[in-house]
């Protein structure tokens, strides 16, 4: 370790103690990478802050040695967000996990950043109260990685994502100061940028989140059909007649074997796609959608309808999804977590394209998506034993992200940009709207040490006068510097 690190490890012990620093090389290899394995980097120093003033410590000490920092929950994203800093501080906040208050009169709960996703529901529930944003990690995950990368799940199509259910955020800024963010707060809508800045101007320490009330009736479906085409024409026919389930979930034959080799969700066997649709709400208008979802579905050809008789059979139906991602590890000894955004009416035409992309390539892509916002999740499959597999593999990735934006749509719906999909923001967005992006985190961050190297393709120079550039980057040949 440099002189430096060394230094500055020594200074994070007096203030965490020896249990709470880690510089054993072995160890820090648990964190060098986030839910993306394909970008990994072993961290100089790993620290697990207590509390919201040992980090704002962590961060005064950071900027002080000018040594770049980031911060990490439960390491379950899928964009590289939370990949390390081989000459950095990573931030640890999973020691950091009480539930501070319940306020059910109020509907909010206050958390601190390391609380489990799912673990507030539980603190709830019997108050008849739930926190709605699901994603599929919700039983690991953290609240503030959901805060980080604005979070959705298989809910937010009628729920919205994790912005539309904080309230506020007490914050770590890039200097080290501890301040407050609220939505109820006068002037710019600073809650706004903070959540899914994707921990680039900022750590939050304590989240306040709007509990959502249990619904009167829920009702859940399975539709099976023999083409993912068809389930597709099922999906725009549903939000085209009005009607907004709580969740429209698609899954393609790959992503039904995984499923099925991994937890045995014995969906209807030869299916080609499987939409869950479920409905939420009172009960007399959950009945009348009810019957013209299902109406819907037949009409698009589906060969087979289950409906959840109770909360197990639910559950049983829900299950082979809510496990898709982990269980295509079943059929590949490596894979690509894609996220990229149509609009819905567009889903017969691009899942077409890239069925033909498969087929023209030779590589394997597993469907699995937010069908009703139009939030596709293809897995790109490759054994990465198999010498230019993964290149390839990523060669496809990129191809079904130009399909989407082709599409008018978007490259990341919810695992966000990080380092995975940095290269790709100049396909959707311009240098001047690029660097008043930039602009606006150097505004929180001028010294470019909190998350660099995240988000935007190429880092921007805090006091650099925007513009088309001429000649190169400021940065260009300082890689070590990000």
């Amino acid at each position: 370790m440099e002189p430096q690190l060394t230094t500055l490890a020594a200074r994070l012990e007096e203030i965490l103690g020896s249990e709470g620093v880690i510089t054993d090389p072995v160890r820090l290899r648990t964190y060098e990478c986030d839910g993306l394995t394909n970008h990994r980097a072993t961290p100089a120093i790993v620290v697990l802050p207590n509390d919201a003033e040992q980090v704002a410590a962590i961060v005064r000490e950071c900027v002080a040695a000018g040594v770049p920092y980031v911060a990490r929950g439960s390491g379950t994203g899928l964009s590289g967000g939370a990949l390390p800093r081989a000459d950095g501080v990573l931030i640890v906040t999973s020691r950091m996990r009480r539930i501070l208050e319940i306020d059910i009169p109020g509907q909010r709960a206050v958390v601190e950043p390391g609380v489990i996703n799912l673990d507030v529901t539980r603190a709830v529930r019997p108050d008849g109260y739930y926190f709605a944003p699901d994603p599929s990690s919700q039983q690991i995950c953290s609240v503030g990685g959901n805060v980080a990368e604005n979070s959705g799940g298989a809910h937010c199509l009628k729920y919205g994502f994790t912005a539309h259910h904080v309230l506020a955020c007490e914050v770590v800024t890039p200097d080290g100061e501890l301040v407050e963010l609220s939505a109820d707060a006068p002037g710019y809508d600073l809650l706004g940028v903070f959540v899914g800045a994707e921990g680039t101007i900022g750590i939050t320490t304590k989240i306040t989140v709007r509990l959502t009330r249990v619904p009167e009736t829920v009702q859940t479906l399975l539709a099976a059909f023999d083409s993912i085409e068809a389930g597709g024409t099922a999906v725009s026919a549903i939000i085209g007649a009005g009607v907004v389930p709580a969740a429209i979930e698609m899954m393609d034959a790959l992503s039904i074997e995984a499923a099925e080799a991994a937890v045995r969700c014995e969906y209807p066997p030869g299916a080609g796609s499987v939409l869950i649709v479920e409905l939420d709400g009172p009960e007399t208008e959950v009945a009348a959608q009810f019957a013209e979802v299902r109406r819907l579905c037949e009409d698009a050809g589906a060969f087979e309808i289950r409906v959840a008789a109770d909360d197990k059979e639910r559950a049983l139906i829900w299950k082979g999804r809510k496990s898709a991602f982990a269980a295509v590890g079943r059929i590949s000894p490596a894979y690509i977590v894609q996220d990229g955004v149509i609009p819905r009416t567009a889903l017969p035409q691009v899942l077409a394209r890239i069925d033909a992309l498969s087929a023209e390539s030779g590589v394997r892509v597993a469907n699995v998506f937010h069908a009703g916002d139009g939030n596709l999740h293809p897995l790109v499959l490759f054994d990465d034993a198999e010498e230019g597999a993964e290149a390839r593999a990523e060669e496809v990735s990129g191809a079904i992200l130009d399909l989407c934006i082709e599409h008018g749509g978007s490259i990341t719906g919810e695992h966000g940009v990080g380092v995975d999909k940095s290269r790709y923001m100049t396909r959707m967005f311009t240098d001047t709207d690029l660097d008043t992006m930039q602009m606006v985190r150097c505004g929180f961050d001028p010294g470019n040490l909190c998350n660099p190297g995240k988000v935007f393709p190429t880092p921007r120079l805090c006091g650099e006068v925007p513009g088309v550039r001429k000649g190169p980057h400021p940065f260009e040949g300082k890689a070590d510097l990000f």
